[in-house]
Parts: structure tokens; sequence; C-alpha cells
């Protein structure tokens, strides 16, 4: 029984010593390709979805109470500031205003009258006094009538375009109800969210004189004809998400944007001296990324890696590596660590090239 399991054992360690002998013939017929990384000036493209705003949006409320008796402008028609609008019925505020002049004549009357008294002696002071606070409250009352007439006109408060209607001819309003809504679409607000780390590089790296320039791509899939300037991010980042607002401000000289509209925000950021290297020539770990780096000795030394930003087909690497590092480009799959390796050099710009690449 011990010589059978003897010979079992010289049988299985024999096997394996022949599997790996023929595993290293195979590796050391093989010549591999291999590169070092691309040091070049680049960009990353990033998108944000949006929210695009009118730069002024508001609500058109009756103010008085009544029958709407005209309405001077159509819906999605741009109005011109100070332009009439809506004619709430003026009947009973007409009447309210006539009746307070005619209060204010009669207290004026009686004013000047009891003013001759006074300078006469006839009166006292104080006769004269309570004659004046009559006529100053008369006066009040008349502005205030007038004020509540003016309410029944309703114009446009900036120059904008008009949205649907609330209401109809003829209608009874309240005071409070919603007629319509005004916005300025001269200018767009584009609101988008940015993760922290994004946004501690934004600030590290902009002065006021250097604002961010950013571009719209539209629902359409259509870039807008217009650049954005970021000018103003929210004051606290959400809790939940780890973002913060972002607002660009876009020209809208033909008016093609809309309040409410969406996209997406398109940020390109500079980098100088990028260190460049293949996805293909990565591997993963547990979520991290490795290469093979051949040392001096042409052995294979997997090496972590940081990715700063991921383009199509290439990385833009972090830390972990060097300009002067020679990396394993293919044939991953069939190597070990500190397997030595008989390899050919392909120079980084090459390999770049070859991947269909645009990087500039």
């Amino acid at each position: 029984m011990k010589k059978v399991l003897l010979i079992g054992t010289l049988c299985a360690n024999i096997f394996i010593v022949a599997c790996h002998s023929e595993h290293e013939e195979k590796v050391s017929d093989i010549k591999f390709l291999v590169t070092s990384p691309l040091i070049k000036d680049t960009s990353i493209t990033t998108q944000y979805v949006c929210q695009i705003h009118a730069i002024q949006h508001i609500e058109l409320r009756a103010l008085e109470k009544g029958y709407l008796q005209n309405i001077y402008v159509d819906e999605g028609k741009m109005i011109n500031e100070g332009q009439k609008m809506f004619q709430i019925m003026p009947l009973i505020y007409n009447a309210e205003l006539q009746k307070a002049t005619a209060e204010t004549n009669f207290a004026e009357i009686e004013y000047q009258n009891t003013k001759s008294l006074a300078d006469s002696n006839i009166v006292s002071k104080n006769e004269l006094a309570l004659a004046k606070a009559k006529l100053e409250k008369a006066k009040a009352e008349q502005a205030l009538a007038q004020t509540h007439l003016q309410f029944t006109e309703i114009k446009a408060p900036f120059t904008g375009i008009m949205d649907r209607f609330q209401v109809r001819l003829g209608s009874l309003v309240d005071e409070g109800d919603l007629l319509t809504t005004l916005s300025d679409n001269s200018k767009m607000w584009v609101y988008f969210n940015v993760p922290e780390a994004e946004y501690l590089n934004y600030k590290t790296n902009i002065s006021s004189n250097n604002l961010m320039k950013v571009k719209l791509l539209m629902a359409n899939n259509k870039l807008f004809d217009q650049q954005g300037i970021v000018e103003t991010i929210e004051s606290d980042f959400n809790n939940e998400t780890g973002n913060i607002a972002f607002r660009a401000t876009f020209p809208n000289p033909t008016g093609l944007l809309r309040h409410g509209e969406t996209g997406n925000i398109i940020v390109t950021s500079p980098i100088k001296q990028a260190l460049i290297i293949p996805q293909k020539a990565t591997f993963e770990v547990l979520d991290k990324k490795f290469v093979y780096v051949i040392d001096k000795n042409n052995q294979l030394k997997s090496r972590e890696i940081t990715v700063t930003a991921e383009l199509p087909h290439i990385f833009i690497v972090g830390s972990g590596l060097a300009p002067t590092d020679k990396i394993l480009l293919e044939g991953l799959r069939q190597v070990h660590e500190n397997e030595k390796i008989e390899f050919s050099f392909m120079k980084p710009d090459s390999v770049v090239s070859n991947l269909n690449l645009y990087a500039e």
C-alpha cells in the first residue's frame, strides 16, 4: 500500500514539474509586446445632466377681484416691458376713485375755510389742525383708490415670452389667482451638479479672470451654438449626493432655449503632461487596477496604479508609473508574477495612434 502511495506521489510531482516546464517553455517561446506610458498634453471631457431656466421667470397673478374684461396679448408671443396684458373690470374701482376724489375736494374746501377763520382768530389752531388731518386722510384714501384701479390693468414687468393662459376672457378672478407666466429668455441659467472632488479641482485652478467655459448638448444631441460661462456656485453641498450646483449663463439671441428644458453640460478640462496608457495594458484585482512592469532582469512585476481619467481606449494615470517604466501591452492572461519574458518594444505614440484615438 505504501509503495502504491509513493508511486502516485512521484507521478503527481513529475506531472506538475512537466506542466511547469511546458509552461515556461511556451512562455519563453513567445515574444511579448511591451511599451511605455505616453507623455502628452491632452484634455478630458465630462458631461453633467442639467436643467435650463430663463434668467427671469415669474407668475403673473391678479391683484384685485373681478371679471376678466380684456386680454391684449396671446400665448407664446414676445411681450415688451410695460405692454398691457390683462384688464380686470374696473367699474367698481372707478367708482371708489370718484368717491375718494370727491371727499378729497370737500376736505380741501373745508380746510381752506378753516384756515381763513383761523387767520382771523375766529377758530382755534386745533380746529385748523383737525381740518388739515381730515384733508390728509382724504388724499391718502384717494391714492389708495387710484392704486386699486391701476391694479385692474396688468402690464408686463419686463420683456419676455408669455406662457399659456390660466384664465379665459370673462372669467371671474379672485385676488391672487394665476393668470399666466412670463419668461425673459434673452439669457439662460443652466444648473448642473458637480461632485466634491471636481469642485475642489475647479476652485484650485480657476481665477476671476479665467472662468470656466462650458458647452450645452441639447436634447436632440446637437450642440448649442453659444458658449456658456460658469458665473456662480451654490453655497452648500447636498449631503445626500455629495454634489454642489454650478450655474452657467448662456446667451440666447435667437430664443431657441426655453425655460424648463433639459440637456447635458460639457466641460473640457486640459491636462498638462498627462501620463497615458492603453486600457488593455491593465487588469483588475478587487476593484484595483494593476499593470505588469518589466524590471531590469526582464521579469514581470505587478504594480497598482491610480486612474485620474478614463477616455476611449486609454487611462490617464495619476500615480504608480513613471514615464521610463516598461509595461506589458498584450498577453496579460498568459503570464504570471516574476516570470521572465522575451519582448519587443513598441513606441508609446505608435501604440496610442493604433488605438484610433483622438487625444489632443
